[in-house]
């Protein structure tokens, strides 16, 4: 009956002492302080702080960072195109154009052929390197080539064009000397009165026909082309000397005087007067050797401002003249002939003397 009489709302742990509230706030912060001064894992932390102490922990090699680059920025308009400036222009392009790099590989191409066509004829054993080609005459000739010409192979590079015009300055005067004769021939045939004092021209013409195309081309052109091959300042020399001269005959043969063998413009113009046509074809003859007079003069300061390039000097040409003279065979053999002749006559004298004495 006693436990039905008892509070079934009442707190079942009422009767129990321990929870008291006072009691239990002891208890209570007793266990808080036992759990915090409690650390089982702090002697494991001192005892790997005096290892790492004792033996310190190496980290890892790192690989090396690149420097840092700085930052290049890229323009937001792109450049103008360029255009070379008007003193630029008049110097000339800088760089070779397409034009002159094919001409380059067409000269080299050429060269190529030439010199397989020469080494099959080396190994044919019908192959001379120095035989004279020039004049090209034809095989059946008798008179055969007299000198060796090669501008492509003896001629620098930086002077062949100079020597190739020079070559084309010397056909062209010969040229117009053929065209002079035969203009005389027609001016004479004509009969004109006065024409060149009976013949008298005419055959001057012919005579410079004949003489003028071989000695310029030994005169002066064979010069300028030794000059330019080896460098010679004793055939620059030769070649000024003998082209000035060259260069009045042109200049007479221009003018045209009358009887003096030329188609010039004082011939040409007394022509005209009398023959219309044969005046005019005069005058074109006095023209051509205006111009050869006038490309002359510009040749000559050409070669000059050439010359001057290349270290020539008057002392250069003093030695290789003295030096050509000394080792010419010829000039050895008079002077080994006329030192035998001294030492005979010496010899003959002293003999002539010592018998003298003994008698």
């Amino acid at each position: 009956m006693s436990d039905y009489d008892s509070n079934p709302f009442a707190d079942p742990e009422a009767g129990n002492p321990f929870q008291d509230p006072s009691v239990t706030q002891v208890t209570g912060a007793a266990q808080q302080n036992f759990t915090e001064e409690f650390n089982p894992f702090a002697e494991q932390d001192r005892t790997t702080a005096a290892a790492g102490k004792t033996n310190p922990v190496v980290p890892p090699p790192q690989k090396p960072q690149p420097a840092p680059q700085p930052a290049v920025m890229r323009p937001t308009e792109e450049p103008p195109a360029y255009s070379p400036s008007a003193a630029q222009q008049a110097q000339g392009p800088a760089v070779p154009t397409n034009e002159d790099l094919i001409k380059r590989q067409e000269e080299l191409e050429r060269k190529a052929a030439e010199l397989q066509r020469k080494e099959r004829e080396m190994a044919a054993g019908t192959y001379n390197a120095r035989a004279n080609n020039w004049p090209p005459v034809p095989s059946w000739c008798p008179v055969g080539p007299c000198f060796y010409q090669d501008i492509a192979v003896d001629i620098p590079l930086e002077f062949q064009r100079t020597v190739k015009m020079m070559y084309y300055l010397w056909m062209f005067h010969s040229i117009t000397l053929i065209l002079n004769s035969i203009m005389l021939i027609a001016y004479f045939a004509t009969g004109i009165p006065g024409s060149y004092n009976g013949g008298v021209g005419l055959g001057l013409s012919f005579l410079y026909l004949a003489v003028l195309p071989i000695c310029s081309f030994v005169c002066w052109y064979r010069p300028m082309y030794k000059a330019f091959r080896s460098d010679s300042s004793f055939n620059f020399f030769v070649f000024f000397f003998i082209f000035f001269f060259q260069f009045v005959v042109h200049v007479i043969q221009a003018v045209g005087i009358g009887g003096w063998g030329t188609c010039g413009w004082i011939n040409g113009i007394t022509a005209v007067t009398q023959n219309p046509g044969v005046g005019a074809i005069m005058l074109i003859i006095a023209a051509f050797f205006t111009i050869s007079a006038v490309l002359s003069i510009i040749f000559l300061k050409k070669v000059h401002s050439l010359y001057r390039t290349t270290g020539a000097s008057f002392e250069k040409a003093q030695a290789e003249f003295t030096e050509g003279v000394v080792t010419n065979r010829g000039v050895q053999n008079a002077a080994g002939q006329f030192g035998a002749a001294a030492a005979k006559g010496a010899a003959r004298g002293a003999m002539s003397g010592a018998s003298g004495n003994q008698m």
